[in-house]
């Protein structure tokens, strides 16, 4: 039983990395409204897509039921704003050509999970995971030291993105009841925003063509999809586990940032960029042979 939910989880994290891997290919159709209101749309369209999604499974007593949890209901109040940070990051990366500081981020992740791991799941660190993760500390000393700028996109996309995992682990909920919170959260901020804030040419809907809007709709199912994949994949899955996966988003994210849309490789991220890689190899060797060790026991 216990591997069959990991295989589960496994194709959950398969299929979440991969849409997130390609959701640029999304974002670069909205270049022509601002990060902020893309966001709010998110937030809208996700929230109207996940009530569905409970009438239809009929999940309403979960959610009842969750919102008479404090304890837990703080944590998704906690995940929704950590999150929303992350999409809102993202796509300011993504429209203004940081889609390779974006991928960096990405990198560093699973990494920066095995921190999380050790700190706050009693997980202790190998030699070689220590190895790892200095290889990769000393990518982003190295860009702020040598030639002046810290990835800021990557760190706060690496660290939000932790948290958010580690949060929704500990939160005993299902995958749909507990985005909807999430959403249910930032909904208020979102509807003050687009309709009482935003003053963008592209903030009214019924002045925008068809095709902007069927792109702004179309943010539900881009941002649903891969999120619930991967609170079903977080829940079957050892976090350092998961951080495997997530190699696959960073490296669609670079191979389409350097040949679609030829953003500059330049020397500080060849640099940060390869220190980083020889990390992830490095931590990637140690837990294959970490899991052949526990195979021959």
């Amino acid at each position: 039983m216990e591997k069959d939910q990991a295989s589960k989880g496994a194709l959950y994290a398969l299929g979440a990395y991969t849409l997130w891997g390609i959701a640029p290919m999304y974002f670069k159709q909205l270049t022509q409204v601002p990060a902020y209101e893309i966001l709010t749309h998110r937030v809208i369209w996700s929230f109207l897509l996940l009530l569905m999604l409970l009438s239809a499974l009929k999940f309403w007593p979960r959610v009842r039921a969750m919102l008479r949890q404090p304890k837990y209901l703080a944590l998704l109040t906690l995940s929704s704003c950590i999150i929303g940070l992350n999409w809102l990051v993202f796509i300011w990366a993504v429209n203004n050509n940081h889609m390779l500081d974006a991928s960096l981020g990405y990198y560093i992740n699973p990494l920066f999970n095995i921190v999380l791991a050790m700190l706050f799941l009693g997980e202790r660190f190998r030699p070689m995971q220590w190895v790892a993760v200095a290889l990769a500390a000393s990518g982003v000393v190295i860009q702020l030291v040598v030639f002046g700028s810290l990835p800021w996109v990557a760190l706060v996309l690496a660290i939000s993105f932790g948290f958010y995992g580690l949060i929704r682990k500990k939160v005993p909920v299902d995958p749909i009841t507990g985005l909807t919170i999430e959403t249910l959260v930032l909904l208020p901020l979102a509807a003050i925003y687009l309709f009482g804030v935003a003053d963008s040419t592209t903030s009214q809907m019924s002045s925008n063509s068809l095709n902007t809007n069927l792109w702004l709709i179309s943010a539900g199912i881009v941002t649903t999809a891969p999120l619930l994949m991967f609170a079903a994949a977080a829940k079957r899955l050892k976090l350092s586990t998961l951080g495997f996966f997530q190699y696959i988003g960073p490296s669609l994210m670079f191979l389409l940032a350097v040949l679609l849309y030829d953003e500059p490789f330049t020397q500080d991220k060849v640099i940060t960029f390869a220190l980083i890689w020889c990390s992830l190899v490095i931590y990637s060797w140690d837990g294959i042979k970490q899991k052949k060790k526990q195979a021959l026991r």
